[in-house]
């Protein structure tokens, strides 16, 4: 992988020479790891004229979970506890004669940014803009084959769940045990704090786990995800607890299954992002729920949870082949309870099949 960290290095550090950058700074952790391999805590990545240096209070960890570094990185450790490894990169580009620096100022505070400047006072800060996350946008097969590791792993743990007993256990127990079956499978760990919720808790976007227990007739949602090797993915179901759903439930699931359905199969190179979610949310709005839909029917997965593309009304852009996004509608009821349904795939052209499920659960509305 050394090859390929560098390979995305010298494309960002071409495009930054093109616009008369001579130095860059990276300050973003996801944006670190893509380029370094890892991203330890506080760490700061410069692309100099001279050499690229990774810079970091103390020594690297050596923990799994932070990556590992690109072997043909220089490793600078500040012997200050307190040091700033941003500043520190600053001062390290001044001092190799670079006479301007593009940095992250999305990523970075005003009093940040001042210190920066106090650094290198005869350096010119340019703002990077969002260049890292937009060359982040595109796997490769490599980041791709984490993202699916990560879907087995999650498809794992819920389907492990599923054959447990639920009712008369709560919505927290319930979402530690699946971060727990994650792990033992194989993650670094959970992608983002896992959502279990039931009866007139369940649909509602990013609800925490309470201790509500499981009871009979309730819905019951889920929503998981694995980090595996700094790769994340996103996994949801809706369930019914008890022998028979109602059928206001049956409605329901099969109106958020075809809106689901619908977002997945706009999923093509080419189409703009805003149509994928008009595809999933035009099924909703015409059913009387459009009030209480989420901004976006879903986004971008990698080494973070929510990165780009955005898959809402007002986003700009068109997918492109080897994107991997989520398509996650729901409906949520006040008082009653609600449906979520997500997926991880992979954009590909219709060619190689259309786009590729990564998340295989089963979501036929299962009677648990």
């Amino acid at each position: 992988m050394a090859e390929v960290h560098a390979a995305r290095r010298t494309r960002l550090r071409d495009m930054c020479a093109a616009a008369g950058r001579a130095a860059v700074l990276v300050s973003r952790p996801a944006n670190v790891r893509y380029l370094a391999g890892a991203a330890p805590q506080g760490a700061a990545l410069l692309l100099g004229p001279a050499e690229d240096v990774l810079l970091s209070v103390g020594p690297p960890s050596g923990d799994p979970a932070e990556g590992r570094l690109a072997e043909d990185l220089r490793v600078l450790a500040l012997p200050v506890p307190s040091a700033d490894a941003a500043v520190a990169a600053a001062g390290l580009a001044a001092e190799a004669g670079a006479d301007s620096l593009a940095v992250e100022e999305h990523h970075l505070t005003v009093s940040r940014h001042r210190a920066l400047g106090e650094a290198a006072p005869r350096v010119l800060l340019a703002d990077l803009g969002r260049a890292v996350e937009q060359q982040r946008l595109i796997k490769d097969d490599e980041e791709i084959a984490c993202l699916r590791i990560a879907a087995e792993i999650s498809d794992q743990a819920l389907g492990e769940l599923l054959e447990s007993i639920l009712v008369g256990r709560t919505e927290r127990h319930l979402a530690l045990e699946l971060e727990r079956r994650l792990v033992d499978h194989g993650a670094d760990g959970p992608a983002f704090p896992t959502s279990v919720a039931t009866g007139p808790n369940a649909g509602a976007d990013g609800h925490l786990p309470t201790d509500r227990r499981v009871e009979e007739g309730d819905f019951l949602s889920v929503r998981l995800g694995a980090n595996y090797r700094g790769y994340r993915c996103e996994l949801g179901r809706t369930f019914v607890i008890g022998t028979s759903p109602a059928g206001w439930q049956i409605d329901l699931y099969e109106l958020v299954f075809a809106s689901q359905r619908a977002g997945r199969e706009a999923l093509a190179p080419g189409t703009a992002y805003c149509q994928v979610d008009h595809a999933a949310r035009h099924v909703l709005d015409a059913a009387g729920h459009g009030d209480g839909l989420a901004p976006s029917t879903g986004h971008g997965v990698g080494l973070e949870i929510d990165e780009e593309p955005q898959l809402a009304p007002t986003a700009m852009g068109k997918l492109d082949a080897c994107v991997p996004v989520t398509v996650e509608p729901g409906v949520h009821l006040p008082g009653r309870g609600g449906v979520r349904i997500t997926d991880t795939l992979v954009v590909r052209p219709e060619a190689d099949g259309g786009p590729e499920l990564l998340t295989i659960t089963t979501k036929e509305l299962l009677a648990l």
